[in-house]
């Protein structure tokens, strides 16, 4: 277009100097294409019916030839790119650049393969718009790296690295485990929202085994553990199609980056414990995100503080805690077993199944609803038994024995002395008479009990008239109080008539 618009100009009779200013390019290079084309004889009429290739190749036959002499093999670096995941085309670009110093520059060189890519038609996609501090994108480097070394053993561990990307900016976070389990991705995932600094709106998994527990195509079911650490957060997790890694591009793209310029980086380094290399990553990390980007302006962390940083949702204020989520059936004594404890839920929760959470610190119980029913803290000591009981959720004659059997001489005693003196008499009593003190309790919770049916005041004055009548047992008291044989005073004696005889008329 640039040569046409030169032509069209000449041929109206301007000057050089017109037309450079006109076409924006130097005098001299409008009064070189003008020598060129007048002794190729190209005209504004002969450029309409050529193609750019055509003209470029009338005008500049040398440079052609030269051009085709260094063009690199778009096939191969294509098939290299495909095959070798530690590849990219900066990578090959400088390995080309050394065998052809004066070759392609880099922005040529991805300018011509993205054109070998959309020739051979591999490269058809569709654009993801990334708004500021709407989505995570979390997944685990294909590659692994031995490079940790037991210090008792001596054996390299292998290091598996998660990633993530947020938002705008590709702002990577990275951290390496020791595996890919369940923990380590909920851990991951917690550490990475704590390292942003806030929360996005929707975290987009692989549809892996520690993120989705059933991977349907539209309503995939998410892994309890990762659905509590979803509601802890008030995230979305969204994951991606089955076999569809270009539901989450940006991490896709970072995690093939950082195979290159991390993991190419830390080979042949050795650490001796994960928290050593996890503090290198950090290092590298940060150096690789404070790079310019090459076709916009900053870098990934300046993005990050100035785009995605304002954008992201409050951090909860408590850090969510991992918790080992095991699903259970409730049995006839309506306790769950973990760790060789055993913890109530409420016994009309009988053969349902439901969810057990156990934190460092609780124990809780979900139903099928998600509703919490229960919640304990944790017991780790023997020394107060194995089984950890509410009794809200024991039926009422189970509640009826299980307080009964709380109870010692002590509490009875302590229970009696509040109602009164004449009833602390007789329970102390009962709970002495014995050869031994357990022998009392069922009577001694028998009495106590009449203080809720007939009140504490009726109860003293039946337990004063046993202890007047020397009969301080259940039966006594229990007869009393049924006949109404209490009295609120102690009867007069008769008064002296003469009719009466004394007991002097007996003698």
């Amino acid at each position: 277009m640039r040569i046409i618009e030169i032509l069209r100009l000449s041929e109206k009779g301007m000057s050089q100097r017109e037309i450079a200013a006109s076409a924006g390019c130097g005098k001299s290079t409008v009064g070189d294409l003008m020598k060129l084309c007048k002794e190729a004889g190209i005209t504004v009429a002969t450029c309409e019916s050529l193609t750019d290739e055509e003209l470029h190749h009338i005008l500049y036959p040398k440079s052609k030839q030269a051009q085709e002499a260094i063009e690199p093999n778009w096939q191969q670096i294509h098939e290299d790119l495909a095959t070798r995941k530690g590849l990219n085309l900066q990578y090959i670009w400088e390995e080309y650049r050394m065998g052809h110093p004066d070759g392609l520059s880099y922005s040529q060189f991805c300018r011509r393969y993205q054109k070998y890519r959309k020739a051979t038609d591999r490269q058809v996609s569709l654009y993801h718009e990334r708004k500021a501090g709407e989505i995570m994108e979390v997944d685990w480097m294909g590659d692994t790296l031995a490079c940790v070394t037991n210090t008792q053993t001596g054996e390299k561990q292998t290091a598996h690295f998660f990633v993530s990307v947020i938002g705008h900016s590709l702002y990577p976070y990275v951290e390496a485990f020791s595996n890919e389990q369940e923990l380590s991705w909920i851990t991951a995932n917690v550490n990475a929202l704590n390292y942003y600094g806030g929360t996005p709106r929707i975290i987009v998994p692989d549809n892996c085994k520690t993120a989705v527990k059933t991977p349907k195509y539209y309503e995939p079911i998410i892994n309890s553990a990762y659905w509590e650490l979803a509601q802890h957060y008030e995230v979305a997790i969204v994951p991606t199609r089955i076999r569809k890694p270009k539901d989450k591009p940006a991490v896709e793209q970072t995690v093939g980056y950082l195979e290159t310029w991390l993991l190419e980086w830390l080979r042949g380094q050795e650490f001796f414990s994960f928290a050593e290399l996890n503090k290198a990553i950090r290092i590298r990390i940060g150096e690789l995100s404070k790079r310019p980007f090459q076709k916009r302006e900053g870098s990934r962390y300046s993005e990050f503080v100035k785009i995605d940083k304002p954008a992201l949702g409050k951090l909860p204020r408590h850090k969510y805690e991992i918790a080992d989520v095991k699903s259970k059936r409730v049995g006839d004594n309506y306790h769950l077993e973990y760790a060789d404890f055993y913890y109530s839920v409420p016994y009309t929760l009988l053969g349902e199944k439901v969810t057990l959470r156990a934190t460092s610190q609780t124990i809780e119980v979900i139903d099928k609803n998600r509703i919490r029913v229960a919640s304990h803290l944790r017991r780790y000591s023997l020394s107060e038994g194995r089984y950890v009981t509410v009794e809200a959720h024991m039926p009422p004659n189970h509640l009826a024995e299980y307080t009964r059997r709380k109870f010692d001489g002590n509490r009875y005693r302590n229970w009696a002395e509040k109602i009164g003196e004449n009833t602390y008499f007789v329970i102390d009593r009962i709970l002495t008479n014995g050869k031994v003190e357990e022998q009392g309790y069922k009577s001694c919770m028998a009495i106590l009990q009449f203080s809720k049916t007939h009140g504490t005041k009726k109860l003293e004055e039946a337990c004063k008239r046993a202890r007047e009548l020397g009969s301080c047992n259940y039966t006594t008291v229990k007869k009393l109080l049924q006949n109404s044989v209490v009295t609120t005073h102690v009867p007069k004696p008769t008064p002296t008539h003469e009719n009466i005889r004394g007991n002097a008329y007996y003698r």
